[in-house]
């Protein structure tokens, strides 16, 4: 993945006179998925720490918890999936919304158009974002990476078929600004605060 090498691995950073000045409505930038994603997705409030291995993850994990205070804290989770994988944390978890201001969840797609994280029923079951936390914590790989909601809902349909979930939506304002304060492509959403881990799988 070309950016996070750029980021992490010490070669040239994405020029900020290019992330910028350039204007919402422009065409989109001929660069790679993940640089795209990166400027958007930063863009939009989110904050991600991109991981080599496992261990990495769970000590950008353990970071999180330090930095806001959330030792104590049980983390609400809809995926017994993700529960397991991280049995070996020190996670409390919580399955009932009303004990946690913490979610913790998986991605369907992170999509690199406009720096959002496409959940569905697998995530969110029917819920509507604004009934989910203020604070999101999002475990997603690399390979989740796709250019558009297009081509991650062809995805979608070829992977399950004739059990498409359903719920489908995206997760895009990260922090209240006034650019989405009055979006009406985000009504009944809320702005959270995003922690995006980002697991390598290439």
């Amino acid at each position: 993945m070309g950016v996070f090498k750029k980021l992490f691995g010490g070669g040239k950073k994405v020029s900020k006179e290019t992330t910028e000045t350039r204007g919402e409505h422009m065409p989109d930038l001929k660069i790679p998925v993940d640089e795209k994603f990166t400027i958007y997705f930063k863009k939009n409030g989110g904050k991600f720490i991109y991981c080599e291995d496992f261990a990495e993850v769970s000590e950008a994990l353990k970071n999180i918890i330090s930095e806001n205070d959330w030792q104590n804290h049980l983390f609400y989770s809809m995926d017994p999936r993700l529960e397991t994988r991280f049995a070996s944390e020190n996670i409390n978890f919580t399955n009932d919304r009303n004990e946690s201001d913490i979610f913790f969840t998986t991605c369907e797609h992170l999509v690199a158009h406009n720096g959002s994280i496409l959940v569905c029923s697998n995530q969110i079951k029917e819920k509507k974002l604004n009934e989910l936390p203020s604070n999101l914590v999002v475990f997603a790989t690399t390979s989740q990476l796709v250019d558009s909601i297009s081509e991650a809902l062809k995805i979608i349909k070829e992977r399950y078929q004739k059990n498409i979930p359903n719920n489908i939506t995206t997760l895009k304002h990260f922090q209240q600004t006034p650019e989405n304060k009055d979006d009406f492509l985000s009504y009944g959403s809320a702005s959270k605060n995003v922690y995006l881990l980002l697991l390598e799988d290439f």
